[in-house]
């Protein structure tokens, strides 16, 4: 489930949310989000990001035509729509742990952690989900939030992970490979990669 909006795997069930300062309507991201004062990093879902994220998730409905139900839901209580996301969740029915990835007020994409797989999960799913927000798509992002995130996997005690993403979402497949995923064939429309994390960091 790997994409890059897409997320990997991404074809989250339960709500995606996205964000960031966005010329929405062309797509491109507006001065203030270019001038990031630093490193983006993965980080528990935050209220501080609440205009950002809205600008985002609006962004890519826009997009994608897809349903605006967690949008109305988070325009109206977002610090409730935070509150849902945080801590370990039972989602997919394995543990779940939900990463934003941020720079200061900006929100550039979602990271998800699923620590266990059911039967249907370890065909198509995989433990890891991710996605950039669609104006920050094209930048490295995908790659980095992906790096950033197979170090909180470590952190999780997990030792190898499955990725997976639709067979047409080539941008994804870059990213996971160069995040040292191994194909392992196709199943249900998406592509299977496997990617082991070393215990001290790095490359296995």
């Amino acid at each position: 489930m790997a994409s890059v909006r897409s997320t990997s795997n991404v074809r989250y069930a339960e709500d995606r949310m996205f964000g960031k300062h966005v010329a929405a309507r062309s797509g491109r991201l507006d001065d203030a989000v270019m001038r990031l004062s630093g490193s983006p990093q993965l980080v528990a879902p935050t209220v501080t990001v609440r205009d950002s994220w809205l600008a985002g998730e609006r962004a890519d409905r826009e997009h994608d035509g897809g349903s605006t139900e967690l949008l109305d839901r988070a325009a109206a209580d977002f610090a409730q729509v935070v509150a849902e996301r945080q801590g370990v969740l039972l989602w997919w029915g394995v543990p779940t742990t939900i990463l934003w990835y941020v720079c200061g007020r900006h929100y550039l994409g979602e990271f998800v952690v699923r620590q266990d797989l059911t039967p249907e999960l370890a065909v198509s799913g995989g433990h890891i989900g991710y996605s950039i927000a669609t104006p920050w798509r094209g930048q490295g992002h995908g790659t980095r939030i992906l790096t950033a995130g197979l170090a909180e996997c470590r952190r999780l005690g997990l030792r190898r992970v499955l990725v997976t993403c639709g067979v047409d979402n080539e941008p994804s497949r870059r990213v996971i490979l160069a995040n040292g995923g191994v194909p392992d064939g196709r199943a249900n429309d998406e592509d299977r990669f496997w990617i082991a994390i070393s215990p001290q960091g790095g490359r296995p």
